[in-house]
């Protein structure tokens, strides 16, 4: 575990915390987004933790780097507000989930491991209030998305899998709703993610409205 705050006080908190627990391992700290990308790059953390507003480069960036270094480590960022517009750009920049602030201990313990353990931590339902909310950040697409080569490796079902995932399903709905068992939906969305090579169920939310098989206020 990278803890990145550049408040003292905080990251102090943060190890007490994960110090006091014997599945969390603090690897080392940071205190600005350069220092965050050496410190992840040198290591090599299952998790960073990641504050996003310091100062000079801030933890978007950083997590845009750490991301793009193709290391193993995930990146979890912790904002103040749920629908702030910096979560939104993280996520966009790569990061596996975020958590407000004053979340309980046990919620960011339980976070951290969902993320060291591959899976993204926000609920589909929050995924999609985020995103509708910031939809207009989205970037204007420059090709149809059947040009898209991601979309054409998926095969009929799995871009419908894609869709459910966009509209911010869970397994269980997709599998409600398209009469599927749901180790059958699990299967279907683990070849989705790789295929479309997304790091997790966030991403591939996100490709979802890049490409706009979905659209803001579409659940159904």
């Amino acid at each position: 575990m990278l803890i990145v705050d550049d408040q003292p006080l905080q990251r102090f908190g943060f190890r007490m915390l994960l110090e006091s627990v014997p599945d969390t391992q603090v690897a080392g700290e940071a205190s600005t987004g350069s220092e965050a990308v050496r410190q992840a790059a040198e290591l090599r953390p299952d998790v960073v933790l990641m504050d996003v507003r310091m100062p000079g480069m801030d933890g978007i960036e950083a997590t845009r780097q750490i991301v793009a270094n193709g290391g193993r480590s995930r990146v979890l960022v912790l904002t103040t507000f749920d629908l702030d517009e910096y979560a939104h750009s993280a996520l966009r920049a790569g990061a596996s989930g975020f958590l407000l602030k004053d979340a309980h201990p046990e919620e960011l313990l339980a976070g951290i491991r969902a993320v060291a353990a591959g899976d993204a931590i926000i609920a589909p339902a929050l995924t999609r209030r985020l995103l509708d909310a910031y939809v207009h950040h989205l970037p204007t697409r420059t090709m149809p998305a059947e040009d898209n080569p991601r979309l054409r490796t998926l095969t009929d079902r799995e871009r419908e899998i894609l869709i459910a995932i966009g509209r911010g399903w869970t397994n269980t709905e997709i599998a409600d709703r398209l009469s599927l068992s749901e180790s059958t939906v699990k299967t279907h969305v683990g070849r989705v993610l790789a295929k479309i090579n997304a790091r997790d169920r966030i991403q591939a939310v996100i490709l979802a409205y890049d490409l706009e098989l979905t659209h803001p206020n579409t659940t159904t």
